[in-house]
């Protein structure tokens, strides 16, 4: 049985401490204003990836189907 690729923990991600990419925070302000949230500003790869997870998780929109 096939459960996809692995995810690794952004806690262990080699870049993880940089700042968020660009395309990340786009998604993660959409995702924040959708849910009435604001980003905080300096996030690393991996908090940012970490608020994504969150956000999706309650997003109403990416749910609906789900």
């Amino acid at each position: 049985m096939d459960r996809g690729p692995v995810e690794k923990d952004p806690e262990e991600w080699a870049t993880g401490d940089e700042p968020m990419t660009a395309p990340q925070e786009s998604y993660l302000r959409t995702l924040a204003r959708e849910a009435g949230r604001d980003v905080p500003e300096g996030l690393s790869k991996a908090e940012a990836s970490k608020l994504i997870d969150e956000l999706q998780d309650q997003s109403r929109r990416l749910n609906e189907n789900g």
